[in-house]
């Protein structure tokens, strides 16, 4: 399991849109987004720039962790 750092999620409804894109891409990805430490964990078969790129798509800022 890789982990992200995202910036500027901060609800629900952050949380359902970066694991919507996320599984968009790859719909058997598992998808954990932890708001309170800012990190969404993915495990699955997309690569880390695809990742960065679904979850800045979104308007979040992102880095690996």
């Amino acid at each position: 399991m890789r982990i992200f750092k995202v910036r500027g999620m901060s609800c629900g409804h952050c949380v359902r849109a970066v694991t919507q894109a996320l599984q968009a891409r790859d719909p058997q990805a598992r998808v954990q987004v932890d708001l309170g430490t800012g990190e969404v964990r993915v495990e699955g078969s997309l690569s880390d720039t695809a990742v960065l790129e679904a979850i800045r798509e979104e308007g979040y800022q992102a880095e690996p962790a």
